[in-house]
């Protein structure tokens, strides 16, 4: 139970990654606060969580969008009434809009840094004086492997990944000396829905990029969260781990 009574705010936590880390983390003995779009996969992953044991209100879901600093704000406020603390944030929630540069619209690149660039940035202004105050705390930021080497036809998605990153290692120096650990996540070819609108004969073919020659799983992004949030990444900070199979070697 490494995780252990500590309170974790996961966005995009309906479904994916987000899901399979929020399950991770009741299993690993968590108060797991779910936020999503949409009530029925909120309410879904609360109710997956609640299956963990354990009273009930140790797993709670909020509706809401990380681009509505509004929301973000109540709900954190919401959180800390219940709760008392914010031990741990992951910031899960995002989105692809993909074209490429000459074809990409304005409403398709501001969408996307919306989501995955500015709802970083609200909802960790919004829990970083809590965490402050305890003199502890975790932000954990999802990046991407495109994030780190770009990807074609994803100008927008580089963009946010490359800025989360930023981020991760700027928040890292500002916080860290107040005991706040900040680090982020670069998943590869992960099996989710993001990948639903892909031809299979070009899953086939990024499949065989990956040295593993297989795509990841949800569960296995989850498990180094998990791990990154628990005491034993204590000393790790403002680090970009991938996982990604070897995608990248």
């Amino acid at each position: 139970m490494k995780l252990k009574d500590k309170v974790c705010i996961i966005t995009g936590a309906g479904q994916g990654i987000g899901l399979a880390t929020a399950h991770r983390f009741a299993q690993d003995g968590a108060v797991v606060v779910v936020c999503d779009l949409r009530q029925a996969d909120v309410d879904a992953a609360v109710a997956l969580c609640r299956q963990q044991g354990g009273p009930a209100e140790r797993s709670v879901g909020f509706t809401l969008s990380v681009t509505d600093r509004t929301q973000v704000d109540a709900m954190v406020a919401a959180v800390k009434a219940q709760f008392g603390r914010v031990d741990v944030l992951v910031n899960n929630a995002g989105i692809t809009k993909d074209a490429r540069l000459q074809k990409m619209t304005l409403e398709q690149f501001d969408a996307v840094i919306d989501v995955n660039l500015r709802g970083v940035f609200h909802c960790s202004q919004a829990v970083a004086d809590t965490m402050v105050l305890q003199g502890s705390g975790v932000i954990l930021n999802a990046s991407s492997i495109v994030g780190v080497y770009g990807n074609f036809g994803q100008t927008n998605y580089a963009a946010s990944k490359f800025g989360v990153i930023g981020f991760t290692k700027t928040w890292s120096r500002e916080l860290g000396p107040k005991g706040v650990r900040v680090n982020a996540v670069a998943p590869g070819f992960v099996a989710t829905h993001i990948l639903d609108s892909i031809p299979e004969k070009v899953l086939a073919e990024m499949t065989q990029e990956v040295p593993l020659r297989r795509l990841g799983k949800p569960e296995e992004i989850a498990s180094v969260y998990a791990f990154l949030a628990s005491d034993d990444a204590s000393y790790v900070n403002g680090a970009v781990i991938e996982v990604a199979g070897g995608l990248t070697i």
